[in-house]
């Protein structure tokens, strides 16, 4: 199989209960429609959108580690918060992976939750 013709793939978590189960997604794109189009549409609106990815401000990551949160913390708003005008909705509940629209306050209680597991402490709220 050549490099054009072999499958894509990626994998992805389907949610069982609580718990996540790994699964394999497969597809095989008609090369016609390949286009780097979206990916260079979701950088730019990430580096508009994110004044640490400028050099200009003082709102710069020192830490590779903190330009990481920061960089999931973006795709998270991004994806489950805000309301995209051409969807309506935001992409996560377009996908199908959520029925309602996040507030900041849930991404706030994940954090909590999640470094809570981290420390070992019980979470307070």
């Amino acid at each position: 199989m050549s490099a054009s013709t072999a499958p894509q793939s990626a994998s992805a978590l389907a949610r069982t209960g609580s718990r996540a189960i790994p699964i394999l997604i497969t597809d095989n794109p008609d090369p016609r429609h390949i286009s780097t189009s979206y990916t260079e549409r979701a950088n730019l609106t990430m580096r508009m959108s994110m004044w640490r990815f400028t050099r200009l401000t003082n709102a710069f990551s020192k830490k590779l580690e903190n330009h990481a949160h920061m960089v999931a913390l973006y795709a998270l708003w991004y994806n489950f918060v805000q309301i995209h005008k051409t969807l309506r909705i935001s992409p996560a509940m377009a996908a199908g992976t959520e029925r309602r629209l996040w507030s900041m306050d849930d991404v706030v209680s994940l954090i909590d939750a999640r470094s809570a597991k981290v420390s070992g402490e019980t979470p307070v709220g």
